[in-house]
């Protein structure tokens, strides 16, 4: 029988963004995990459909959100995240052995509530006349992806415990301009992202202070330590403390993002 872990490469390498998201919420959690299993890596992940072209964070083109395009250009970027994060989510399943049983579970759970996200945002892009690959995105988050493939500790530290935190931050903003330009669904569904994307954050707390623990670390200076090594972004105001709280940063945590 397949394990899980390698169950999670098929959604990974397909390279249609819909079935992507189809086969990860079809992946069983009852399958046997094979946590120890060393896999090795197949060629393509992940996998990409030809469209939306890919550029630099700084080429993408903005759009006024008065107009239908700009407001379609903002959630296909959130939608391009969600991609992502499937993507970054299948690849901590198959790619790092050694990890407790519950830690493949959670993240395949938290795959498949990204496919869900991804499912919402781009059912409304369709029905806005657009659709995923209509515009143009960028590479950041699975660029930070390669840079931690070797270590499950910079994995979870710079992934979802600082690219996908920032998700909790910029989701009031991204809201309030969307709803202020008439877009009220868009709004629903951040709604859902920010409630489910807390729980994201904190699995990512959760199990980065038990690596820390388990190789004997301090969770607040190796932190540092790992932003420093893998040139991790600078985290800037204004931060959502209370969704920060919620998904698990403790008081010291927050008070080192803001010095």
């Amino acid at each position: 029988m397949q394990s899980l872990r390698t169950a999670a490469l098929t959604p990974l390498l397909a390279t249609n963004a819909v079935q992507k998201a189809s086969i990860t919420l079809d992946l069983s959690l009852d399958l046997p995990i094979d946590t120890d299993k060393v896999i090795a890596a197949p060629a393509g992940i992940p996998g990409r459909p030809a469209r939306p072209e890919l550029v630099g964070h700084t080429q993408l083109k903005h759009h006024s959100l008065r107009l239908p395009e700009g407001r379609a250009a903002l959630i296909h970027s959130i939608a391009h995240i969600e991609l992502n994060a499937i993507n970054l989510a299948l690849d901590i399943v198959w790619r790092f052995p050694g990890m407790p049983e519950s830690f493949y579970r959670d993240w395949v759970r938290i795959a498949q509530e990204e496919a869900q996200h991804f499912t919402l945002l781009r059912n409304h892009l369709v029905e806005m006349g657009f659709d995923y690959g209509a515009f143009q995105a960028h590479n950041a988050l699975w660029e930070m992806a390669e840079r931690t493939k070797g270590d499950i500790l910079a994995r979870i530290a710079l992934v979802p415990r600082t690219l996908e935190a920032r998700g909790l931050d910029a989701s009031p903003a991204v809201k309030r301009k969307l709803v202020g330009a008439g877009d009220h669904r868009a709004g629903e569904i951040l709604d859902v992202i920010l409630r489910d994307e807390i729980g994201h954050v904190a699995a990512g707390n959760r199990w980065y202070r038990w690596v820390c623990e388990q190789r004997g670390l301090d969770p607040i200076s190796t932190y540092a330590e790992l932003v420093k090594t893998y040139d991790a972004p600078k985290l800037r105001a204004p931060f959502n403390m209370e969704a920060r709280r919620a998904a698990g940063f403790d008081e010291a945590e927050l008070l080192a993002l803001q010095s």
